[in-house]
């Protein structure tokens, strides 16, 4: 986070971003919540954690497992085992690297992207549900108001900022 300049901001100001803060707080946990009932393996016997490659390989192309690790902040022996668990399901594969033919590239297959695909539908169908009393301008306006957020944040603290994701958003609907 940025140096602390709270002290330049006015009082009401602080408070709003107090109330903000407490419903961001509580949406991550129910996120964590939901994403913990369903279990640590998806029907197709793969971590739901692998899915995060298959996200990033989707949506940012191949790449080394090197550059994987430092883009998910995670360790290459982790990426190495969930990508591996991939490859064997069929939904990543490898290929060579045309800059450097002793390495290797990992890329989505076909049926990685029906996967996806299919994951993301239910995600979809499953805010649609939670949505589904609001107005189409009030959803409209809590996407504009979630990427102006995220655009901040990102323009505050850029060594958050995920570029690609941020420039593909409008195109590809919500991350996964």
């Amino acid at each position: 986070m940025a140096p602390n300049r709270s002290a330049t901001r006015p009082t009401a100001e602080l408070d709003l971003a107090d109330q903000l803060g407490h419903e961001l707080v509580r949406l991550v946990r129910l996120v964590n919540k939901a994403k913990s009932q369903v279990s640590k393996q998806g029907p197709d016997g793969i971590e739901r954690a692998a899915y995060a490659i298959l996200f990033t390989l989707i949506h940012e192309g191949p790449q080394r497992t090197s550059r994987l690790a430092e883009s998910l902040h995670s360790e290459i022996s982790t990426i190495s085992r969930q990508s591996s668990s991939l490859v064997q399901h069929g939904l990543v594969e490898r290929q060579a690297d045309p800059e450097d033919g002793r390495a290797c590239l990992l890329a989505p297959t076909a049926e990685g992207m029906r996967v996806f695909e299919e994951n993301r539908k239910k995600r979809n169908q499953w805010l649609a549900e939670v949505l589904g009393d609001w107005t189409e301008g009030e959803i409209q306006t809590l996407n504009r108001l979630f990427g102006r957020l995220n655009t901040g944040i990102e323009n505050h603290s850029p060594q958050l900022a995920d570029a690609h994701a941020s420039a593909t958003a409008p195109a590809k609907g919500a991350n996964a």
